[in-house]
């Protein structure tokens, strides 16, 4: 492994598969996951898809709560802290959404319980 981040899939792709998160995008979804090299793209995915959630007309925080909460339960541990760091990084509703959910998922305590 040359330490490159993958170029494929492209950040725009990850967002529309967050953004449906059907059982066909969880499982492409959960083969990034397992890819260290797809962390990048995968991290960037999610900003995009935030971003764009941010900017819409209407806020579907249900559906951001979802995203949330399934990302918390079933990405693995090295990108736990990376989800929290992107849930928190605005104030936008979106986000807190987000974060709503992924605080749910518990994720974040799993991979690194109290001492």
């Amino acid at each position: 492994m040359n330490g490159t981040p993958a170029s494929f899939p492209a950040r725009d792709s990850v967002a529309e598969k967050l953004a449906a998160l059907g059982e066909s995008e969880q499982a492409t979804l959960q083969l990034l996951m397992e890819n260290a090299a797809q962390d990048e793209n995968l991290i960037e995915g999610l900003y995009r898809q935030l971003d764009l959630a941010s900017t819409a007309k209407l806020l579907n925080s249900l559906r951001l709560e979802k995203l949330g909460e399934w990302l918390g339960s079933n990405a693995p541990a090295r990108l736990q802290i990376r989800l929290m760091e992107a849930a928190r990084s605005s104030q936008h509703a979106a986000y807190q959404a987000f974060r709503t959910g992924l605080v749910r998922s518990g994720g974040l305590e799993k991979a690194y319980p109290k001492a």
